[in-house]
């Protein structure tokens, strides 16, 4: 019967220590809520704004890389650059802008795809798994901007369509499970007790999210989690110009950073009516 008792106890100190977090996590929420999401924006896009402007100081090997693996052409290789550039600096502008960002989105998944197939990485599943985790990113920022979108039309008096939220909740999940493809690249499955630490911790958050249990609380915590591996694994700026690591660095610190503004997004938005949360209002 003590044995018993203890437990309930335990279990009760677990609740409110949950409950507490949450607390704390919604006041962050309460008193950034009015740029957070412009900053989730920012971090989404990072890694196109990054590689946009790459292609413009890198044109020329950019172009010559092109020509070399595909046998291409000055002209289509130079015409790839030239998509690469402008079809990622224009739409993260929109994007930042909350102009057409329905297309925005649908552009920077076309250049998503299409680096998938000029760069082959299609057969290197790591990068495979970035790539999709970005469009996870970005379905995420479309159905945060279709949300907006349906406050608006409540705002101004007109009926809101149920076939537009439908849509929005199961572009939450499908981001939110995409966002998992990253993650998993993250992992280092071996028995140092840092990675070991790193893997259990970084696994039961991301089950969390993809499930939407505590999802806000479990994004915000997951932020904080990346944000400073990413910033102490990834420190690119520490490494002199000249040396080829520095650009592994920042390719990796910039995706994650993409990976952490889709995170924030749904600390913004939550996870959506396609949830546990959801659910257990219901309940």
């Amino acid at each position: 019967m003590t044995t018993f008792m203890d437990a309930r106890s335990r279990g009760g100190k677990q609740v409110v220590w949950m409950d507490k977090l949450e607390d704390y996590s919604d006041t962050f929420y309460r008193k950034t809520k009015t740029i957070l999401p412009h900053v989730a924006r920012l971090c989404l896009v990072s890694t196109f704004l990054e590689d946009g402007i790459r292609m413009f100081y890198q044109w020329n090997e950019q172009r010559a890389y092109m020509d070399a693996t595909w046998n291409c052409g000055y002209f289509l290789s130079t015409l790839f650059v030239v998509l690469n550039l402008f079809g990622q600096i224009i739409p993260c502008i929109m994007i930042l802008l909350r102009r057409h960002v329905g297309i925005a989105c649908g552009i920077l998944c076309g250049i998503v795809l299409m680096q998938t197939v000029a760069y082959q990485i299609l057969w290197d599943v790591q990068f495979l798994m970035r790539n999709l985790a970005l469009a996870g990113g970005l379905l995420l920022l479309l159905a945060e901007s279709r949300a907006e979108q349906g406050k608006t039309f409540l705002t101004a008096g007109l009926p809101s369509v149920g076939d537009e939220k439908r849509a929005s909740n199961w572009l939450q999940l499908v981001g939110r499970i995409l966002l998992v493809a990253m993650f998993v690249t993250l992992l280092h499955f071996d028995l140092s007790p840092l990675n070991l630490i790193q893997t259990v911790v970084g696994s039961v958050l991301i089950t969390l999210i993809t499930i939407g249990y505590k999802t806000k609380l479990s994004a915000f915590i997951l932020v904080l989690w990346l944000a400073f591996w990413n910033v102490y694994l990834n420190a690119f700026w520490t490494i002199p110009a000249n040396r080829p690591m520095r650009d592994f660095l920042k390719y990796d610190f910039f995706q994650t950073t993409s990976v952490i503004g889709g995170l924030l997004l749904i600390v913004a938005v939550g996870g959506g009516k396609i949830s546990i949360d959801n659910k257990k209002k219901d309940w």
